[in-house]
C-alpha cells in the first residue's frame, strides 16, 4: 500500500467512525515514515508536521507548509551534528484524537520535535502528548493563546501569532483611529467565540463599545442576513471572527452589501491570510483590515525568501508557513548550539538564542511565547496595487512586547509567582 493510498484509507475508516481500525492503522509503520519511505533508524534528527493536506484548511496549512520547513532544512545543509535530517509528514483531518495518535507513535518511533500542527484543537492535544513524552512541540497555524496560558508546558512553543496579539492589534489600534463601536460576525465554535472575546475585551477596555453579534455555523452558510444585521447596528467596525471557507463567503457577501468599500463602515479580520485576499481579489477585499506576523514585501530579508517560497509553490507565503521556515531554522541551530538533541537541553537553547525573523529579531519567552513585531495592514485598491501579490499596505508596528500578553496576566504556571 503506498502512502497516499494509506491516507485515503485512514480518512474512510476516521469518516466511518470503525475507532478500532483506525487505532490498528496508526500503528502502521509506514505511516510515520519520511518523504522518501524510508526506514525509521538511529543517527537521523526527525521533525515531523501535522498538517490538513485534505480538508478545509489545506491551503493555508498544506503542502506549502510543509515546502516551508522543507527549505529550512536544506538552507540550514541537511544535516545537523553530522547526523541527516528528515521531515515527516501526516494528515490529522482536522480530527484531535487521530492528532493525538500520530504524535504520540512518532515520539515513540524517534522524532525530536514537530514543528506545526494545524488547528486549536489538535494542537492543544498534542501539546499534552508531548508534554508527557518530554519532547518538544512548535506551534504556528493556531490562533489560541491558552497555549502559552494556562495550557503551556515547559516543551511547546507558540510560534509565529496567537488570538491575544491579534485581537489587541487590529482592536486596539481601529479603536484608536476612531472605530470606537463594533459588531462581530462570529463562528460558532471555540476558535470563533475566543476571538470576539478577546477583541470585544480590548475595544472596551480602549473606550470602545460593543453593539452587537451574530453567530454562525460551520459551511454552507448565508452570510447576507449576519452582514445586513450587523450593517443595521451602525457599527464604526464589523469584526469577522472566522476563517477559511467561511471567511471567504462572508467577504463576498459584505462585498455585494458594500461593506468596506462603500460607506463609513470598516471590515476587520480578526484571522486573515493573504491567500484569501489573492483568492477573492482587490474589488471584493479592498480597504478590510487585517493583522499579521509576516507579509512578503516588509523588507529585503522577507522579499528574498518570498521571492524562493514563490518559486517552489506559486504563491507568496503567508504568516504560518514564514513561522514554521524560522520556528525550523531556530530548532537547528539550537540543536548545533547544544551539541545534543536531548529536549532539555535543545530548549534551553531556543530560549536563549535571539530569533532570526527577517531582518527582525524574536526571543522565546518562558512561558513558550515567541515574541516579535506585528503589523497592522490594509488591503490596496485595485488602483494601488502593481502586481498579483501586492495586496496590502502597512498601517501600523505593534512591538511584540506591546502585541503578547504579558506576564502580569499570565496563568502559565512557568510564569506565575
Amino acid at each position: 500500500m503506498t502512502r497516499r493510498e494509506f491516507l485515503q484509507f485512514l480518512a474512510a475508516a476516521s469518516a466511518a467512525g470503525l475507532r478500532l481500525v483506525l487505532l490498528a492503522a496508526l500503528a502502521w509503520p509506514g505511516f510515520a515514515r519520511a518523504a522518501d519511505e524510508g526506514p525509521i533508524s538511529a543517527g537521523v534528527v526527525r521533525i515531523g508536521l501535522l498538517l490538513d493536506f485534505s480538508g478545509p484548511y489545506a491551503y493555508l496549512a498544506g503542502e506549502s507548509t510543509l515546502t516551508a520547513a522543507r527549505m529550512a532544512v536544506e538552507d540550514f545543509g541537511g544535516t545537523v551534528l553530522g547526523r541527516p535530517i528528515e521531515v515527516l509528514y501526516a494528515d490529522h483531518h482536522n480530527n484531535i484524537e487521530q492528532a493525538s495518535a500520530l504524535a504520540r507513535e512518532w515520539f515513540d518511533s524517534g522524532v525530536d520535535a514537530v514543528m506545526d500542527v494545524t488547528g486549536s484543537g489538535p494542537a492543544l492535544a498534542v501539546a499534552k502528548v508531548a508534554a508527557r513524552a518530554n519532547r518538544i512541540a512548535v506551534f504556528n497555524t493556531v490562533s489560541s493563546s491558552r497555549l502559552t496560558n494556562e495550557a503551556c508546558t515547559p516543551v511547546t512553543l507558540h510560534w509565529a501569532f496567537d488570538g491575544y496579539a491579534l485581537a489587541h492589534v487590529t482592536g486596539g489600534q481601529l479603536v484608536r483611529d476612531g472605530g470606537d463601536t463594533w459588531y462581530f460576525v462570529t463562528a460558532d465554535w471555540a476558535f470563533g467565540h475566543a476571538l470576539e472575546r478577546d477583541t470585544a475585551e480590548v475595544v472596551r477596555a480602549a473606550g470602545g463599545r460593543i453593539l452587537g453579534s451574530s453567530l454562525h455555523a460551520m459551511s454552507g452558510v448565508d452570510f447576507t442576513r449576519h452582514l445586513e444585521r450587523a450593517q443595521d447596528s451602525g457599527a464604526t467596525v464589523i469584526g469577522l471572527a472566522t476563517v477559511g471557507k467561511d471567511f471567504l463567503d462572508a467577504m463576498r457577501a459584505a462585498a455585494a452589501l458594500g461593506i468596506g468599500t462603500r460607506g463609513r463602515q470598516r471590515l476587520a479580520a480578526l484571522l486573515g491570510y493573504i491567500n484569501d485576499i489573492h483568492t477573492l481579489g482587490l474589488e471584493t477585499t479592498q480597504g478590510l483590515y487585517l493583522t499579521s506576523a509576516f507579509y512578503w514585501d516588509l523588507n529585503d530579508s522577507s522579499r528574498a525568501w518570498a521571492g524562493r517560497f514563490y518559486e517552489r509553490t506559486k504563491a507568496m507565503p503567508n504568516q504560518g508557513q514564514a513561522g514554521v521556515y524560522t520556528a525550523t531554522l531556530h530548532y537547528l541551530k539550537a540543536v548545533q548550539a547544544a551539541g545534543t538533541d536531548r529536549t532539555e537541553a535543545v530548549m534551553r537553547k531556543m530560549r536563549e538564542l535571539p530569533v532570526e525573523f527577517f531582518g527582525k529579531v524574536g526571543r522565546v519567552r518562558e512561558d513558550g511565547r515567541m515574541v516579535h513585531d506585528m503589523y497592522l495592514l490594509q488591503v490596496k485598491s485595485p488602483a494601488q496595487s502593481k502586481g498579483p501579490w501586492d495586496l496590502l499596505d502597512l498601517r501600523a508596528t505593534i512591538p511584540g512586547d506591546k502585541a503578547f500578553r504579558p506576564f502580569s496576566e499570565s496563568l502559565c504556571p512557568l510564569v506565575m509567582k
